[in-house]
Parts: C-alpha cells; sequence; structure tokens
C-alpha cells in the first residue's frame, strides 16, 4: 500500500508541475509573442534584406555579400562615419563616468541640500532627448545663442559652435554627457551606499588617507558597478542619433556623421534598404565585440580580485 500511495503522491506532484508549467508558458507568452513579431522577425528579416539591393526606386535582387563588400571597400564615408562614432564615445564615456563617480562621491556626504541635487542632476536624464537638444542647440547658436551673448558681453567674440568642424562634434558630446550623466550617478550612489561602513573606519585608524581608502576600497567595491554602467554608456554612444539630427544634422558637411544617422540618411533619404541594413549589421556586431571585449575584462578583473 505505501508503494501504491508513493506512486500516486509521484503522480500527483508530476501532474502539479505540469500544469505549473502550463500557467507560466501562458503568463509569458504575450511578451514572448511580441518578442518574436515585434523584435526577432523584424531582426531577422533586416538580416536577409542586408544581402539584397533592396529600393523603393528601383527592382530589388540578391546580391550575397555585394553590400558588405562595398562597405568595406568602396564606401570612404562609412569609414568617416565609424571614425565619427568611435571619436563620439571615446570622447563621451570618459567624461560621463568620470563626472557621475564624482558627483556621487560628493552627494553621498551628509551635506545640506544633496536631494535637492539628486533631482536636478537627474531631471536631464528623464526629459525628452528632442527637447533637450534644442534647448541647447539655441543655446550654442552663433548670433543670438546664450553662451555667445555671455562671451560677448565680456567682450569675447564667440566662435561658431556648430559651424566649426573642430567644435562641433565636442559641443554635441558635453551635451549628451550633461543629459546621461544623472543615470550613472544613481547607479555608483547605490553601489558606495552599499560599501560597509567598518571598512573605512578601519583605514582610517591604520591611518589610510582618503585617496588610499578610495583606491582600496572605494574602487574595489563598486567595480560591478563600473562596468555596468561602462557597457550601458559604450553602448548608447555607439547608438547617438537624436542629439546629431536636431543639432546638427550631420554637419558641418559630414563631419558629425555617426552610424545610426548614416543608416537613417541611407534608408529614408536615398530608400536605399539593403545597404542601410547592412551597416546596421556592422553596428550590430561592433557593439556586440565591444560589450564581449568589455565583459572578459571584467572577468579578469574579477578573477585578479580574488
Amino acid at each position: 500500500m505505501e508503494g501504491v500511495d508513493l506512486n500516486m503522491s509521484n503522480a500527483t506532484s508530476s501532474k502539479l508541475r505540469r500544469r505549473n508549467a502550463w500557467y507560466g508558458y501562458l503568463f509569458i507568452s504575450p511578451m514572448m509573442l511580441g518578442f518574436f513579431l515585434f523584435l526577432a522577425a523584424p531582426i531577422v528579416y533586416a538580416f536577409g534584406l542586408s544581402f539584397t539591393d533592396y529600393s523603393l526606386l528601383h527592382p530589388s535582387s540578391f546580391v550575397g555579400g555585394d553590400n558588405y563588400a562595398r562597405l568595406v571597400s568602396e564606401d570612404a564615408q562609412f569609414w568617416r562615419t565609424l571614425g565619427n562614432t568611435l571619436y563620439f564615445s571615446a570622447g563621451l564615456i570618459p567624461l560621463n563616468l568620470g563626472l557621475a563617480l564624482a558627483l556621487a562621491l560628493l552627494l553621498n556626504q551628509k551635506l545640506p541640500g544633496t536631494g535637492f541635487f539628486r533631482t536636478v542632476i537627474f531631471t536631464p536624464v528623464v526629459t525628452s532627448i528632442v527637447v533637450w537638444a534644442i534647448v541647447w542647440k539655441y543655446v550654442f547658436a552663433t548670433d543670438a545663442g546664450l553662451l555667445n551673448q555671455i562671451l560677448a558681453s565680456l567682450g569675447i567674440e564667440g566662435p561658431a559652435w556648430l559651424y566649426d568642424t573642430a567644435l562641433v562634434m565636442p559641443v554635441v558630446i558635453v551635451v549628451s554627457v550633461l543629459k546621461k550623466v544623472g543615470m550613472n550617478m544613481v547607479i555608483f550612489l547605490a553601489a558606495l551606499q552599499d560599501v560597509p561602513k567598518m571598512y573605512y573606519e578601519a583605514a582610517t585608524i591604520d591611518g589610510a588617507s582618503r585617496w588610499r581608502q578610495f583606491r582600496s576600497i572605494t574602487l574595489p567595491m563598486i567595480t560591478p558597478s563600473l562596468f555596468l554602467t561602462l557597457v550601458i554608456t559604450l553602448i548608447g554612444s555607439l547608438k547617438v542619433f537624436s542629439q546629431i539630427a536636431v543639432m546638427t544634422d550631420g554637419g558641418p558637411g559630414t563631419s558629425t556623421y555617426v552610424l545610426v544617422y548614416y543608416i537613417y540618411q541611407l534608408a529614408y533619404k536615398v530608400f536605399d534598404f539593403g545597404y542601410a541594413s547592412a551597416v546596421a549589421f556592422v553596428l550590430f556586431f561592433l557593439v556586440l565585440l565591444l560589450t564581449v571585449v568589455q565583459w572578459n575584462l571584467r572577468t579578469r578583473w574579477v578573477h585578479h580580485e580574488q
């Protein structure tokens, strides 16, 4: 009888697990359906388009890897655009992370008004990027811009910020840093507040300086958050579009063309969807490669610290 009862109990348990599994599949099915219909299927379709000369202006046909070959060997504009994108990322990432960490360290102190300043610094994050870019476009306007008017009041002739090829990309970088720095600051603040205070107390007793405490305690303890913000900021910098479209329209000339803006021009201005898809997947694999490299660096860092 005990064997029969045990078998019945196992059968009931197995049936319950299957029923719970079906309930689980039922609950996630809307999300999975949306994922396959609106994300996975378009990605696969776009990848197929990258092997065609699909266009709204002429009949389309399969061209194999010609788009990728053209991109590598014939399209000088692509390489300039790639250089501009990497330039933007190289300028944005250290400024963003450095400023965010400095603000987090400052606002982690028990100072009056820290809540107000946290709100002020985070507000641009939830502001529309288009509105943000329009405001700063007028700030950096050549004749009636706020910044040049301030310089004129000091007897200084302001430059044409958005029409000088040497200045326009740094301007866009600064505007982008100010827009996103609040998000990384909040992540760093959360990480700093999780560092046990007893580590600092012990270091103070041992006579460690503030810099030594930061280097030996704070930095190792917030390393996971540092790598997280690095990956997020890198991916965001490689996908920059709105600031460029609103503030510079890729100019002057093509000096602020970045990859996403170039894809937009190819697809919706020239209607060369096949070639635009090829450039988009080059961007995808570039983001994937850099993310994998950063993840490997993080893994090595963790093993080294252990």
